[in-house]
């Protein structure tokens, strides 16, 4: 049996809730948020490269649209081992085709690894040791495993993991059974999720043997991995667009939580870039800021020879890229989607998209 993981990246997302700077065929994986000079995409797989073993071993899945972006982001990338979507229809789909591919070029005892393209890490040493750690229960058990994140602040934008029975010690972290997954909560129920210490943030990696997770699938999503069984790549127009949360492991009684803590931010909309590069300062500027009265607030501009000048601004956002300007408070940030989608239906906005 294999031991070693094999990640592959999830990175056919649109990140919309950063738009304008988030575009089509330049989607948030592809952007540097932290000033590192490495996009959020070569961040994972420079993260993930080592405990791959190499190139080689590292796949990337993502949509047609982006392809061409993802092979220049990550040229040390095989082209055997970027899997295209002909459309994109959410996680299960991408995890159940992924995991169909890569079993064939390793064996279907492999243990997969799968990561959003478009997080942020903190501590890459203690991701690793997580890491090893999930590796280890999915070798010695039918496990499909997921990171918690432990939070610390009773967060409503991200989806919460109940722990229950523990199964054991894996490099020193406890793995516990999962007893549920619960969607975005709202502000007193996130209070009373982390009062209790039994939950988990949702980090959206997860780590398995690959037959395990096509066993599962075939019991909870026959109308996902049946198809791609017979079509492979083919089958996408008839799948339904599922979440591989809601698909599948929302419904396996193969799921295990990892609580951990390495520092974790999905930076799910401009707000994660605020809790990234907040400092002493009153503002988080990425720009060419001139201010007065002004504080909680994150400027960006794409130019920093284009001067941003504001008055009397409080928890705002304000973006400059090319030809657009968005200001927003940053409690409606998750509302720059609607707005996205507003712009998709209007074909004198299509240059904007």
């Amino acid at each position: 049996m294999e031991t070693k993981l094999v990640p592959i990246i999830l990175a056919g997302g649109k990140g919309e809730r950063f738009w304008p700077l988030s575009r089509r065929k330049k989607p948030k994986q592809f952007l540097c948020l932290d000033g590192s000079g490495r996009s959020l995409l070569q961040a994972t797989a420079d993260r993930l490269l080592d405990l791959a073993g190499g190139w080689e071993n590292l796949w990337v899945i993502t949509s047609a649209l982006i392809a061409e972006g993802v092979i220049e982001q990550l040229p040390e990338l095989p082209k055997t081992n970027l899997l295209v979507e002909p459309e994109g229809k959410d996680t299960a789909a991408a995890v159940a085709w992924a995991t169909l591919e890569v079993s064939k070029a390793h064996t279907k005892d492999a243990i997969l690894g799968f990561f959003p393209a478009d997080h942020w890490i903190g501590d890459c040493r203690a991701y690793l040791k997580t890491l090893q750690a999930a590796t280890q229960l999915a070798k010695q058990q039918d496990a499909i495993v997921t990171l918690g994140i432990k939070p610390d602040y009773p967060s409503t934008g991200y989806g919460y993991i109940e722990q229950g029975e523990t199964t054991g010690k894996f490099d020193s972290l406890i793995a516990y059974k999962v007893n549920r997954f619960t969607e975005k909560p709202d502000q007193s129920t996130a209070q009373s999720f982390i009062e209790t210490g039994n939950f988990s943030w949702n980090s959206g990696i997860f780590i398995f043997r690959s037959q395990v997770v096509l066993d599962e699938l075939t019991v909870h999503a026959p109308e996902i991995i049946q198809p791609l069984i017979q079509k492979g790549q083919a089958a996408y127009s008839q799948l339904e667009k599922k979440s591989i949360d809601y698909a599948l492991m929302e419904k396996t009684q193969l799921a295990y939580v990892l609580p951990a803590n390495f520092g974790w931010d999905d930076l799910g909309d401009w707000n994660g870039v605020e809790r990234l590069l907040k400092g002493k300062e009153d503002n988080v500027e990425m720009a060419t800021h001139l201010g007065k009265d002004t504080k909680g607030t994150i400027l960006y501009s794409s130019d920093r020879e284009e001067v941003i000048v504001t008055i009397g601004l409080e928890d705002v956002v304000v973006v400059r890229d090319g030809n657009v300007t968005l200001i927003v408070h940053k409690d409606r940030t998750q509302e720059i989607k609607e707005v996205v989608k507003s712009l998709q239906q209007n074909p004198h906005f299509e240059h904007l998209l």
